[in-house]
């Protein structure tokens, strides 16, 4: 069973940071539970279909320079979890963020995404 910390560096590598659809998938399956909540900006979507299209849409829509990087310690509960992170080139990010993830059955039940403005 995976630990908080390692689904926080799956969610945002392995997901989110990750180009190639066949294997984004399969992090997808083995990440999130089947009703995962994911909550951004844009606001909420639920399942696993709809969390690939929010990833797909970012990665496949970004220069291929961009990267998500971690930008600090990340923190962790028995259930929760938080990891701050940037997107961009390396060393030179245009966005930054916060990934809050609640664990369900050792995979991520809800993820919720807060942007720096």
């Amino acid at each position: 069973m995976a630990t908080p910390a390692e689904l926080l560096a799956a969610n945002l590598h392995q997901v989110f940071g990750n180009r190639d659809v066949a294997s984004r998938r399969a992090a997808i399956d083995a990440t999130y539970t089947d009703d995962v909540a994911f909550t951004d900006p844009e606001g909420t979507v639920t399942g696993r279909d709809a969390l690939e299209k929010k990833a797909a849409a970012l990665i496949d829509g970004a220069p291929a320079d961009f990267i998500f990087e971690h930008d600090g310690l990340a923190y962790t509960g028995s259930d929760t979890a938080a990891l701050a992170w940037t997107f961009g080139p390396s060393g030179s990010p245009v966005a930054r963020g916060i990934d809050l993830i609640t664990v369900r059955d050792g995979r991520i039940s809800a993820l919720r995404t807060l942007l720096h403005e």
